[in-house]
């Protein structure tokens, strides 16, 4: 057990680059606006909530191995439960000044604390910089795969500095010895009014499906009235150079009331463009659209595009009428374009995104395997929920072929 004034531990690559990797994915597809100013999450219980409880799967062997060294560490063996598991995007503006995690009432459950650092100061953002108020190490710099544990009180007070730029990730966990806030109970609960027990050869029924619409629209205190500001899965489409066309019969201008009516277009069938060419398959809802399309960013560079053919007929030329819509729908779902581009990209990417190009090949490609990952992290899950059931905690599995 460690005795120590400002107890706290820093692993250097504690999760691998494509890990980290994966949860970007989750996160970049799957976000909502956040508990402060300028962040967006990714929560397990979201994930089960929007249809996408398969998702939970990359979380629970690194879950387990953060709870063991926990324990380890703070030398409390099978004393403490996961209270908290979330993903974590801070972006520019966002800040927090010196506090202690249990310094709210409501949260003096916590006790100790676990940050991932999933991406790295200086390549993919700038400012974020940790700072403990007293004790070694003084400051922490976060890259990619490193981890921060440290006990979630007085003793270990800190802060972030400023995002300056780009968008700082994080996957963080919040441990308790009070077994009444048991993060599995709650989550195993949830997965039991929700998850489907049965394979399915049908995919539709793992399809995500979006909550409510003001959970995406950023900043939060706008979507009363939707003037100004983005939807951010839209915003995450439009940064990397793609556009949304939804062939709905429906007419709404920027001019439109308050009202979140439009919004409703991205719960209904829609597609993707590229410049001047509309890829002709069609997508279930916005989620549905940004899944891939991340996915695709996420594993392109394993494809080699000579692997993979197209068929002319799933891309075609947009007409005037068209692009003219694409366009609507722009000022629609992003009033603020610079706003959206600030916010998610780092300034090397926003010059990369203005030369980047389609390959239509990998794109096609990208769709198939999305199912398969999809499939596959689902049937996980179903083997693994019965024993996750019977004993109250989420586990990995180890029947389950690698």
């Amino acid at each position: 057990m460690v005795e120590a004034e400002h107890p706290r531990l820093l692993l250097h690559q504690f999760l691998s680059p494509d890990l980290c990797k994966e949860l970007e994915f989750i996160h970049k597809s799957c976000s909502t606006t956040g508990y402060r100013p300028n962040v967006f999450s990714t929560t397990l219980s979201h994930l089960i909530a929007t249809n996408s409880s398969h998702l939970i799967i990359p979380f629970v062997s690194i879950r387990e191995r953060l709870k063991e060294k926990v324990e380890e560490f703070f030398g409390c063996e099978f004393e403490l439960f996961i209270e908290f598991t979330g993903l974590i995007s801070w972006t520019k503006g966002a800040s927090i000044g010196w506090h202690s995690d249990d310094n709210r009432p409501y949260l003096k459950q916590r006790h100790f604390a676990a940050v991932c650092y999933l991406n790295s100061y200086g390549n993919d953002f700038e400012g974020g910089l940790f700072h403990f108020q007293h004790g070694e190490p003084a400051s922490v710099v976060p890259m990619t795969g490193d981890v921060l544990i440290y006990t979630a009180d007085n003793r270990n007070i800190h802060s972030v500095d400023e995002i300056i730029d780009g968008e700082r990730l994080t996957l963080t966990l919040w441990f308790t010895r009070d077994a009444s806030h048991d993060e599995d109970a709650k989550l195993i609960s949830f997965l039991s009014s929700t998850l489907l027990y049965r394979p399915d050869t049908n995919f539709d029924h793992l399809l995500p499906s979006p909550a409510s619409n003001n959970m995406y629209w950023f900043p939060p205190d706008q979507a009363s009235n939707y003037q100004s500001g983005f939807d951010l899965r839209c915003a995450r489409i439009y940064i990397v150079g793609y556009d949304i066309y939804c062939s709905q019969d429906k007419s709404y201008s920027s001019e439109d009331d308050s009202s979140d009516s439009f919004l409703e277009l991205l719960n209904e069938p829609l597609h993707l463009a590229w410049r001047s060419h509309l890829l002709k398959k069609e997508f279930v809802n916005i989620l549905h659209a940004l899944q891939v399309l991340q996915f695709y960013y996420w594993k392109c560079t394993a494809w080699q595009p000579s692997e993979y053919k197209v068929n002319s007929d799933d891309i075609v030329q947009m007409s005037e009428l068209q692009l003219e819509r694409i366009q609507s729908l722009k000022l629609l779902f992003v009033k603020n374009y610079q706003s959206a581009e600030t916010t998610f990209t780092h300034r090397c990417s926003r010059r990369s995104f203005l030369e980047l190009s389609i390959d239509w090949a990998s794109f096609s490609a990208a769709n198939v395997a999305w199912e398969a990952y999809t499939s596959k992290l689902h049937q996980e899950i179903l083997c693994s929920f019965p024993e996750w059931k019977k004993h109250n905690s989420i586990f990995s599995n180890p029947s389950k072929e690698s």
